[in-house]
């Protein structure tokens, strides 16, 4: 069991409603959760992440962008992604502007590298979603040879081949480069096989039908001749004054954005049934700071984390509503977690 588990945040900066409830635009999104991520920062939470998006309900499409800015209006958070969709980005690109972010922010800087659970960026960029397995693959392997900070001879399949070629900015201190993973054993492994931190997305159900990745991944790792790496979890939650006042304040705008997915991917609708489940047995973090704190660490103790991100905005729910929720994972929540896990 990590002696200090770090706990933080997640956003994809989905696009809120106002005070008069219609949405507010993509551009006031931004400047909001640069907000969310000072309020964080200044109640002590370790890390904000960011994911990237190319769709109309979530605003941010470059994290280190709105991460930079950030960086300049906070002093200890680590700053990343959440995941950055590296299928369909350049892997140099992605190394340099995290290297620069890294720079800006004095060490703070991290990415997830990750394939997206969304498709959007593929016909964006000009990529073929046929190629959805090897692109990562292969930009995976060049990414982390780029981490070396060698000069790089590589050669595949997805871009022009390199020989004794140096990477700008060199970094005074590396940056944490996490694996996003979904639930398949390849992806497993694969973080394992690339000696890189992995990230479990546990977005429905029981966080414990996931043990068996961690088992996987400590596997893997022990015949590669690796040593012990962090793991950490991102899940969906909100943190009000009690667990009926969480759960009536994100019902309808977690629905609303759970049943516009879901028309997409051939889900029925989520009733309230269902909602109430994953609080209580599956993926949902929802309460006051005492039951989301003790589910944190029962999760935490379960799988062995080294990092727990709270996805904390969800569809329409206000900004308002999540300042709220900052404040209350940051100085409620956080304390409580460390003591339950010091207190075995």
């Amino acid at each position: 069991m990590p002696q200090q588990i770090e706990l933080g945040l997640d956003t994809f900066g989905d696009v809120t409603n106002g005070a008069d409830g219609n949405p507010l635009s993509q551009a006031h999104v931004i400047r909001n959760v640069i907000e969310e991520a000072v309020l964080a920062d200044e109640t002590g939470i370790d890390f904000i992440g960011l994911g990237e998006h190319h769709r109309a309900d979530f605003a941010i499409s470059s994290p280190e962008i709105v991460l930079a800015a950030i960086a300049g209006r906070t002093k200890q958070i680590k700053l990343g992604s959440a995941v950055t969709v590296l299928s369909s980005d350049d892997p140099i690109r992605v190394f340099q502007r995290f290297s620069t972010l890294n720079a800006a922010s004095n060490g703070r800087a991290e990415v997830i590298l990750g394939r997206g659970s969304f498709t959007e960026s593929f016909p964006l960029f000009g990529y073929e979603l046929r190629d959805y397995e090897s692109l990562f693959e292969e930009k995976l392997d060049l990414f982390a040879a780029l981490l070396r900070q060698e000069p790089l001879t590589w050669k595949g399949t997805t871009r022009a081949p390199l020989k004794d070629q140096s990477v700008y900015p060199h970094t005074e201190c590396p940056f944490t480069t996490w694996v996003g993973v979904g639930g398949s054993p390849q992806s497993v492994v694969r973080a394992a096989r690339y000696d890189l931190p992995m990230m479990l997305a546990i977005i429905g159900g029981d966080p414990v039908r996931f043990k068996p990745y961690v088992d996987l991944y400590h596997r893997a790792l022990n015949e590669l001749g690796k040593p012990v790496l962090p793991i950490g979890v991102h899940s969906p939650g909100h943190v009000a004054d009690s667990d009926e006042q969480a759960r009536e304040e994100l019902y309808p705008d977690y629905k609303t954005m759970r049943d516009r997915i879901g028309a997409e991917r051939g889900w029925p609708p989520m009733g309230r049934a269902e909602f109430d489940q994953e609080i209580s047995r599956g993926s949902l973090y929802v309460g006051a700071p005492d039951t989301v704190a003790r589910k944190i660490a029962t999760t935490v103790k379960t799988l062995g984390l080294s990092r727990f991100d709270m996805k904390y905005s969800a569809g329409p729910l206000s900004h308002e509503k999540m300042m709220r929720s900052i404040e209350l994972y940051g100085t409620k929540v956080i304390p409580l977690v460390r003591s339950m896990l010091q207190d075995g």
